[in-house]
C-alpha cells in the first residue's frame, strides 16, 4: 500500500504548466500519395459542390412536375382540342333567314325556272304571280240601255315587277250556282305594257248577261284558253 507521499498530489488540481503537450502529426500527410486517390478526392468535391449548388426552391413561373408537358404534347395538343367559334350559331340563323326572305321575295322567279315549286308555294299558303300583274278594286254595277239590263265590271290592274311587263288580254267568264263557266268573253286592254308600280283601268260591260249567272271571274287570257279556241 502507497504511503501519503507517495499519494500526496494527486488530488490537487493540475496547473497549466503542467497539462503535457503532445503535437499530433497530420493524419492526410501520412497517406501515400497516388493518382487514384487523387481523383477520388477530386470527384467527391466536385459532387458535394454541384449537389450543395443547387437550387431546388420552385420558382412561380414554374409548373409542378406532374404538370409539365413536352414540347411535342405541348404542340399537339391545341391541334386535338374541338374549337366552336362562338358567331358559327348566329351566321347559321341569318344566312337561313336570308335563304327564307329570298325563297319569298323572288318566289315567282324560283316557279318560273322551277315549275314544281308552285306546289310548296301553295300549301304555304303564297301566292305566285308569274306576270306580276295583280287586279285590285274589281266592282261590278248594272245599267240600263234601251231598256236592257247591261252588266258592267271594271277595275285596276297594278305593276308589281322590277322591269316592264306587257298587259295581255282579260277574260271575263260567267258562272252560276255551281261554279260551271256558262258564258265568256275576252277584252283587249287600250294599254299595252306596264312600268314598275304602274297602274291601269279597265271597263268591261256585257249586254243581257244570262239570268242564271250568279258570279263573275277576272283573269288574264293564257294559253289554256287559246289551246281552248276561245278568241277575242
Amino acid at each position: 500500500m502507497a504511503g501519503a507521499g507517495e499519494t500526496a498530489g494527486w488530488n490537487d488540481p493540475p496547473q497549466a504548466g503542467d497539462v503535457p503537450s503532445v503535437d499530433s502529426p497530420s493524419i492526410v500527410s501520412n497517406l501515400p500519395e497516388s493518382p487514384e486517390l487523387r481523383k477520388a478526392q477530386q470527384e467527391f468535391a466536385g459532387a458535394w459542390t454541384s449537389t450543395a449548388g443547387q437550387d431546388n426552391t420552385p420558382h412561380d413561373n414554374e409548373r409542378p412536375p406532374s404538370t409539365v408537358t413536352s414540347g411535342l404534347g405541348a404542340r399537339l395538343k391545341p391541334s386535338f382540342a374541338p374549337r366552336m367559334p362562338a358567331l358559327n350559331l348566329n351566321t347559321l340563323c341569318v344566312a337561313m333567314a336570308a335563304m327564307v326572305l329570298a325563297l319569298v321575295i323572288w318566289r315567282a322567279e324560283i316557279v318560273r325556272l322551277l315549275p314544281q315549286t308552285a306546289i310548296f308555294y301553295r300549301l304555304a299558303g303564297l301566292e305566285v304571280n308569274l306576270r306580276g300583274l295583280a287586279f285590285k278594286d274589281i266592282k261590278m254595277s248594272s245599267e240600263t240601255v234601251d231598256g236592257k239590263p247591261v252588266l258592267v265590271i271594271e277595275g285596276m290592274i297594278v305593276a308589281q315587277t322590277r322591269k316592264p311587263v306587257e298587259l295581255p288580254r282579260l277574260r271575263f267568264s260567267v258562272r252560276d250556282t255551281h261554279g260551271t263557266e256558262i258564258y265568256a268573253w275576252n277584252a283587249v286592254l287600250e294599254q299595252a305594257a306596264l312600268k314598275p308600280g304602274e297602274n291601269a283601268w279597265f271597263r268591261s260591260r256585257l249586254a243581257s248577261p244570262p239570268p242564271e249567272g250568279r258570279s263573275i271571274d277576272v283573269r288574264f287570257f293564257n294559253r289554256q284558253d287559246l289551246a281552248a279556241g276561245s278568241g277575242a
